[in-house]
This record gives C-alpha cells, structure tokens and sequence, in this order.
C-alpha cells in the first residue's frame, strides 16, 4: 500500500513539473521573426526578453526571400516579418501570406500618425490594413547652399543658371521625384497604364531639355559624394545619410526636403498568416516602436523609424538631422512608394534608356 501511495505521490509530483513547464513555454514561447540585417540589435532582444520573457529567433532575409519562404509555407514558419510596404497588398492578394493587423492591440499614440495612416492606406486589401510602419528612409535633395540657394524641390535641377553643376541617377525615382515636382501625381496614374505613359512621355521630354544642367548621372554613392565635396555639383538628388554626412563636414551641404515632398520607402511589421504568437508579435511591434528603443536603433543605423517621439532620445547630431531635415511637417508632407503594379518598372526602363540615350 505504502508502495502504491509513493508511486502515484511521484507521478503527481513529476505530472506537476511537466505542467508547469508546458504552462511556461505557452507563457513564454520563442518569437521567430524575419527580418532586415541590422534591424533587430541584440541588445534591444535581450531587454524585450528581459521584459516579457519571450525569446527571440531572429532570420535575416530581404523582400524576395521573405515572400519565397512564406509563400512556401502559406504563411506559417514565422510570427513576425518586416516586409517593405509595396510588397504586402500585392501578396496578399495572390497568396494570402500575411493577417490583417489589430490595431486595436498596439500602442498607436507612440506612432507618428502620417506614417501610420499612409502604411495602412498602401498596404489596404478589401477594407483591411496589413502592417504597422518601422524604418523609413528618404531621397530629396543634397544641396550646397553656397552656390546654389534656390534649389527647393527637383524641377530646380533643370534650371539653366546651374547648367553642368547638378546630378541625379537615371533611375525611376528621378521620374517620380520630378514628376511630382511639375504637378502630376505619378502614383495615381499606376492603374492607368495608358495615363501613366503619357507622363512618362513627358518626362522624356522635360528630362532630354534639361541634360545640359547634369554635370553627371551619378550611379554610387561614393562619386556622388566625391563630387559633392569637391564641388564639381553644387545640387543633387540623394538620400538623406548622404546629405548630413556633408554636412558634417560641409556647414553649407545639407539634406533638403523637397517642396513638393521627398520620396520615401518603409519597411513594416507585418504578421504571417500562420502565426503561432501574436501576443509576442504584438508585444514586440510596441516594444521596438517605443520611443527609446527606437532610438537606440536610429543611433546606431541613422534610419529614421515610425516612432513619433523616438526624436527626445536621439544622440545630438542625430537628433540636430532629424530635426533639420526631417521634422513632422516633412514627414507629412512625404510621397510614400506604393505597390508597383506588373509592367509599370518595365515602362520606366524603356523612357530612362531613351533619356540616356538622347544627343
């Protein structure tokens, strides 16, 4: 009897343990995310297990893998991707990868609200938003204010009193940035493949006209800073990291928005489909979006991201960029890229190889 009593005593007590482990990995599961390299610093991972004692399994990918790697698995393997936001409602209509996203589960007060409001509308299928906004970056213009102090928005670039002082890349984002500049809205113009021809047709000619201004078509971003310094080009369009690195060491060559707004892509948080965590996947979208620890990562990448406040913990410099060249108004003000529809890139490609071509 007693033997019996010492037997079911062990099996209670060895039955216990396992719930109880079983009860601790429900409460703390592994949060498997995919995302960018240098997105997710180790030191943010261990506090937010720290916090809420869920761990981190981290894969780096980029937007071609992300979709490969989901769509194989119809949206499973993974609670947690960061996708750039003209790669969501496309997929999502093919293939059905990612989940609509409860806002009602995050902290939205800590997001800049025209980052958030232009991710849910470029990333809406059928009365659903499917993604929250993280890391942005710009293209505007890189000026020296010394020799060329009227140049505000692209069409700038064009202006005959700059004639071989100016550079741009022969990449779609110049026909973009300056077709808003002349008034047109490039990206309403998508569903009308006829419409946006047009409009390409007429980037042909403005952009042919106004060659003489280029001093050169600058391809990477060490000629495009060489010839910055050195003042073969006075104007250019670029990214903002290539602006305030200038700056720093050039007072007079700084990041511009443009006023007709710069040119932006951002990365997102987005959930699969199949996600096992979303409690885990929510946690860590407010953590990471929380304004210090949004910080900690701009300091050490200088990309901006979505949080509204992260500005109040940025180290001085950093802060004095953002400040500058990238305040609320600006952001506001931002022509976010959306989803490229099929055949629109190869359309691009024929006007820029005429452009180029052009005597």
């Amino acid at each position: 009897m007693k033997k019996v009593v010492l037997v079911l005593m062990v099996l209670v007590v060895v039955g216990g343990m396992l719930f109880a482990q079983a009860a601790a990995e429900t409460k703390n599961p592994v949060l498997r995310v995919i995302t960018w390299s240098g997105y997710a610093p180790q030191e943010l991972l261990d506090k937010f297990t720290a916090e809420t004692g869920y761990k981190v399994e981290v894969t780096l990918s980029n937007n071609e893998e992300m979709i490969s790697k989901l769509r194989a698995t119809r949206g499973g393997g993974f609670d947690l991707a960061q996708p750039s936001q003209d790669r969501i409602s496309s997929v999502v209509e093919q293939y059905g990868i990612y989940q609509p996203i409860d806002y009602t589960r995050l902290n939205t007060a800590q997001i800049d609200p025209s980052l958030l409001e232009a991710v849910k509308k470029n990333t809406l299928v059928d009365g659903k938003s499917y993604a929250v906004p993280h890391v942005y970056g710009t293209e505007g213009l890189v000026v020296n204010k010394a020799k060329a102090p009227d140049i505000k928005d692209f069409k700038d670039l064009l202006d005959p009193k700059y004639a071989g002082r100016v550079s741009y890349r022969l990449k779609r984002p110049t026909l973009i940035g300056m077709g808003f500049s002349l008034g047109y809205d490039p990206f309403a113009l998508y569903s009308d493949p006829a419409a946006y021809q047009k409009f390409l047709d007429e980037m042909e000619k403005v952009l042919i006209a106004g060659k003489p201004s280029v001093k050169t078509y600058w391809d990477n971003g060490d000629q495009l800073l060489q010839s910055l310094r050195s003042e073969e080009v006075w104007a250019a369009s670029a990214w903002e990291q290539a602006g305030w690195k200038l700056h720093s060491e050039n007072p007079n060559i700084d990041y511009l928005a443009p006023t007709s707004g710069a040119l932006a892509w951002v990365d997102t948080f987005a959930i699969p489909a199949k996600s096992e965590n979303l409690d885990a996947a929510y946690a860590y979208i407010d953590f990471m979006l929380r304004a210090e620890n949004a910080a900690f990562f701009t300091n050490r990448e200088t990309y901006g991201t979505a949080s509204k406040d992260a500005v109040n913990y940025l180290d001085p410099e950093i802060k004095a960029n953002f400040t500058r060249g990238l305040p609320p108004e600006v952001l506001a003000n931002i022509n976010w890229y959306p989803t490229v529809p099929a055949g629109i890139e190869e359309m691009e490609g024929k006007t820029l190889d005429k452009i180029k071509a052009a005597r």
